[in-house]
């Protein structure tokens, strides 16, 4: 189980710090700005997720999480990788950060069925892990979060933490549905897109 939760955070890094270098790049942030966003971005909500769930933090504890950051944003400065004012349409955005989200949404509510949480923590910590960075990146850069405001981004979130935890309660958690799971959050993103799914509004 560790090493498929490992498997999740590394995904979920790699994704999110190419996120991280669209939307900072996107911004015209200077080349600090750009880091400083993108280990945000992979990196915050995991820190979160850890401090709530009491255990040792991922992000200051193995290395490589780091490193992924810096090699994802460097590659990306390297490669010169277009830069989008708009990053809405860029698909390689809308595919980096789905993937961020639906691995971290995984993660998180992994780590909360490790340590004890009941269904509500677990969805709550998959929810923080998968949108805790970009809500810390958003703010630095003064725009409102993503997950305020898009189309059912922080519904996939909850829906994959839900899915895990009846998994986990039916003894049926393993590399194989947790793939399934993985598959339907990226789908579901993606569809959602396509067909413009928003949550009511209430004003």
């Amino acid at each position: 189980m560790l090493d498929i939760l490992d498997i999740a955070e590394v995904i979920g890094i790699i994704s999110f710090a190419l996120s991280g270098f669209f939307v900072a790049s996107g911004a015209k942030l200077d080349l600090l700005g750009v880091f400083i966003a993108s280990f945000l971005t992979a990196l915050g909500g995991g820190v979160i997720r850890d401090i709530i769930a009491d255990k040792s933090l991922y992000a200051f504890t193995n290395n490589l999480a780091s490193m992924l950051v810096i090699v994802v944003v460097g590659m990306a400065i390297f490669f010169k990788i277009q830069r989008f004012n708009t990053i809405e349409n860029n698909i390689l955005f809308i595919l980096s950060d789905t993937l961020g989200l639906v691995s971290f949404a995984i993660s998180g509510a992994m780590v909360g069925i490790d340590v004890g949480f009941n269904f509500f923590g677990v969805i709550l910590l998959s929810l923080i892990t998968a949108v805790g960075g970009g809500v810390l990146r958003d703010m630095l850069i003064n725009e409102v979060p993503i997950i305020l405001t898009s189309e059912f981004y922080g519904s996939v979130a909850l829906v994959v933490g839900t899915l895990i935890y009846l998994l986990q309660q039916i003894s049926s958690l393993n590399v194989w549905t947790i793939l399934i799971v993985f598959i339907i959050g990226v789908l579901l993103r993606f569809v959602a897109l396509y067909r413009d799914w928003h949550l009511p509004k209430v004003i």
